[in-house]
């Protein structure tokens, strides 16, 4: 299987402070190349269509899209930002592939592809399959973990820091996104919905994963990749 990918892309990225004064956060620059491209350099690695949404400063984006992948299809949000659920929703009409993968533009990966890890793992009983990384594993990240796994692969909410945390990286049926009532939502409402009815599902990355969501964590993940 190898599914299309859609990389999430239209935060405010408020978290970096003045780092997004003039860009937006998919823009920034670690190990010496934009965020965006190591999401797309993830995405390439066992995916199939690429499509990136975007909202903060889009023309942006656009631009270096054009320029350097020019084969990826852009989601502009406008006027309002569609939060996660709503962002894939409006993108369904570039993706093909059921399920779908979804990738954030802030996070780096140290370690094997991660779509090869969920696509080996995914089953047809599933409703979305998260990628996960132990805690100590989430180099960069604040806060505690996300959700707990049984011996099944099922996955409960949990914060604590015994807790896994999910990389941003998943399979997901698109049936249940295009279905929603609503244009702007969270992936966390699917989720809970596919929680409640055991088909959110869980898998274990086999190396490390880097939150790129605050200022600090470019510092962070530049020091994974030196010492991968």
């Amino acid at each position: 299987m190898i599914p299309d990918v859609m990389i999430l892309a239209a935060g405010f990225g408020t978290r970096m402070g003045a780092l997004t004064s003039d860009r937006p956060k998919p823009l920034i620059e670690v190990a010496g190349r934009p965020l965006l491209d190591h999401a797309i350099a993830a995405a390439r690695d066992g995916g199939g269509r690429i499509a990136v949404n975007a909202h903060y400063r889009a023309g942006q984006i656009a631009a270096h899209l054009s320029a350097h992948h020019p084969d990826i299809a852009l989601s502009v949000e406008t006027p309002d930002i569609l939060d996660s659920g709503g962002g894939l929703k409006q993108a369904l009409p570039h993706l093909r592939t059921d399920p779908v993968a979804t990738l954030n533009a802030d996070a780096v990966w140290d370690g094997p592809p991660p779509l090869a890890a969920l696509t080996h793992a995914w089953t047809p009983a599933m409703g979305a399959l998260m990628l996960l990384v132990p805690r100590e594993n989430a180099v960069g990240r604040q806060g505690g973990g996300d959700v707990a796994m049984d011996a099944e692969g099922r996955l409960t909410w949990d914060r604590s820091d015994a807790a896994f945390v999910h990389t941003g990286a998943q399979l997901i049926a698109p049936g249940p996104i295009a279905a929603h009532p609503a244009r702007a939502f969270s992936l966390r409402e699917t989720w809970g919905a596919l929680m409640a009815e055991g088909r959110l599902y869980g898998t274990v990355y086999p190396g490390r994963w880097a939150d790129v969501g605050h200022p600090d964590g470019i510092r962070q993940a530049e020091e994974m990749l030196t010492h991968a």
